[in-house]
């Protein structure tokens, strides 16, 4: 009998070698702003995220390396191969290294006002920021409204009143009152606070005609069906 852990190493396994490269690139991306992020606001609940992203990290890298095994049948197809296992090695080090950060957490912060200094340096910082009532953010799904496309800034994680949603999908809606961390550079996210506040109308990324078109209307409707399904 197999438990969940085992079940998630099968369904990785059944991935194309390009889709567990991918995962993996975009889970050390993830990874990392969490890690920051867990430190920048004293979070333990970011830093078990962080945590359980390394085990899945890992689980991915077993699948690859059982992929790049079967796959090579000779000397030829090893030299090859072997590439993708330095990519592989190289997104492991870096999930390995943001759970070290995150170990940062456990010294008090008086002793680590160099965190801040080091995020401050950097060309993108994380930064959080609250969705007003008037914003025209509200009632549309992160994939709908283009954040990253529009603002540069890239969305990490999400508080909304049901808890945090890690790495949210682009299906995701956005509702008055979630907190939304992001990364990305001073310009962006001052963009996306002046949205995010209603000071600003959302500038919608232009869609292609065979994308349905969907009213803010249809979009609010949808939301409040979604609150009475909550609250029943």
């Amino acid at each position: 009998m197999t438990d969940s852990k085992d079940h998630t190493k099968l369904d990785h396994i059944e991935m194309t070698v390009r889709e567990l490269l991918t995962e993996m690139k975009d889970t050390s991306e993830i990874i990392v702003d969490l890690a920051y992020a867990a430190l920048l606001y004293n979070s333990e609940e970011m830093a078990e995220k962080v945590d359980e992203l390394e085990e899945e990290m890992n689980d991915l890298k077993y699948a690859i390396r059982f992929k790049v095994l079967m796959s090579s049948r000779t000397k030829r197809d090893a030299q090859q191969l072997s590439g993708l296992l330095q990519v592989a090695s190289a997104a492991d080090r870096i999930s390995d290294a943001a759970a070290k950060i995150v170990d940062l957490l456990e010294l008090p912060l008086e002793r680590r006002p160099f965190v801040s200094a080091m995020l401050y340096e950097s060309d993108e910082k994380i930064r959080a920021t609250r969705l007003r009532p008037e914003s025209s953010m509200v009632g549309y799904t992160i994939g709908k409204l283009g954040v990253e496309a529009c603002t540069g800034c890239r969305i990490i994680a999400l508080k909304n009143r049901h808890g945090w949603i890690y790495d949210p999908d682009d299906n995701v809606k956005i509702r008055a009152g979630d907190d939304i961390i992001v990364r990305g550079t001073q310009d962006g996210f001052k963009l996306l606070e002046e949205y995010a506040a209603g000071s600003r109308p959302w500038e919608f990324p232009e869609i292609s005609e065979d994308e349905e078109d969907t009213t803010p209307q249809e979009e609010a409707a949808s939301i409040n069906e979604d609150e009475e399904e909550g609250d029943t």
